[in-house]
């Protein structure tokens, strides 16, 4: 499934002062006559002649919904505001007060969603779905699970559309880290779910011969149709380079680094991304070591670039999350000797 953002802007032109109602809710609370609605205004001034009418929407867990009606006994969103003309006081609209007329309704700017909506709910069930560290460092995840439960499984998809939705263009470096970590676990969550029971990712194909879904179109966002691929190694690798990307990112796979038991955060990014490494760093599918030669993990030779081009730097990467024991061996003098990777579900 390819998910496309719906976006919902709108711009209030030139109009009289006139007794027409507009209400701005979402769906379920225009059902439900609820005046808790999600929607905010941040502002609305008009004057009572024909002057510029602005509205600024934030925090919208859903598309928005408009009516223009001339009943005016209809619910008001409660935290409009009208201003008139400086020679006139400021009043709040009342429930049956009369609101300006529209005169054309278009795109303006992308509604902003609350991270108390669909990101709060997959965060917590990437909690739950998430299996602890077993002794080898290794957090498993509950496809089964997830699969059976349809309600859990509607929370993934609204969380994906939710992202679909945003513009990373405009967020800061971190929080467009973050994002794009984000959605790439989300989507391969869903298309593992998706195609259900399978034992490795690489099953799942992008065409008849091109094993794994990471070339498959599966998203939208700001008009582009993006793949894994694009995701992984057109924006994140590229707009934010750094080795510690490889631990953001989980390919569904025993011998990829561990799938974070909650959505990664701009706010903690750093500490998050140093903890995640050491945790793979000193699993045996990360680094193992034996009489001075050290296997890695496969992860580290396909992306030598990012870890430095060079043995000497990888293993300086590795030393710098390395435990007592580990480090000891690369101060000693021990060399990279082969690399591993295991394609298992990680289940």
């Amino acid at each position: 499934m390819i998910h496309k953002a719906t976006r919902v802007k709108t711009v209030f032109t030139r109009g009289a002062f006139l007794g027409t109602l507009v209400t701005l809710m979402s769906t379920t609370a225009m059902a439900q006559g609820n005046a808790d609605c999600p929607y905010k205004v941040a502002g609305m001034t008009e004057t009572m002649t024909a002057k510029p009418v602005k509205i600024e929407m934030f925090t919208a867990p859903q598309p928005a919904a408009i009516l223009v009606a001339s009943a005016p006994a209809a619910p008001v969103i409660k935290s409009l505001a009208v201003q008139k003309a400086p020679s006139a006081p400021a009043a709040p609209i009342a429930q049956e007060a009369p609101i300006v007329k529209v005169a054309q309704i278009s795109q303006a700017e992308p509604v902003k969603m609350s991270q108390s909506g669909p990101a709060a709910k997959w965060d917590s069930l990437l909690g739950t779905y998430v299996k602890p560290v077993d002794r080898d460092g290794v957090a498993l995840f509950d496809y089964r699970g997830l699969k059976a439960n349809s309600a859990d499984r509607a929370a993934l998809t609204a969380y994906i559309d939710y992202l679909s939705q945003q513009t990373p263009s405009t967020m800061s470096a971190a929080e467009a880290t973050a994002y794009w970590a984000n959605l790439y676990n989300a989507l391969t969550i869903d298309v593992i779910v998706d195609n259900y029971p399978v034992t490795s990712i690489k099953k799942i194909k992008s065409g008849a011969f091109t094993p794994g879904p990471w070339k498959r179109d599966a998203v939208v966002v700001e008009g582009k149709t993006l793949s894994l691929d694009n995701i992984e190694h057109g924006i994140l690798r590229v707009q934010f380079p750094s080795p510690l990307i490889h631990y953001m990112v989980n390919c569904a796979s025993i011998g990829c680094p561990n799938l974070k038991n909650g959505l990664w955060h701009a706010s903690t990014l750093d500490a998050d991304r140093d903890e995640a490494a050491r945790v793979f760093v000193n699993s045996s599918r990360g680094v193992s070591h034996n009489n001075g030669k050290l296997t890695i993990s496969s992860i580290f030779k396909w992306f030598k670039a990012d870890f430095g081009s060079t043995d000497a730097n990888i293993l300086a990467h590795i030393a710098k999350y390395a435990d007592p024991e580990l480090k000891a061996a690369i101060d000693a003098g021990a060399k990279i000797k082969g690399d591993s990777y295991d394609w298992s579900l990680n289940e």
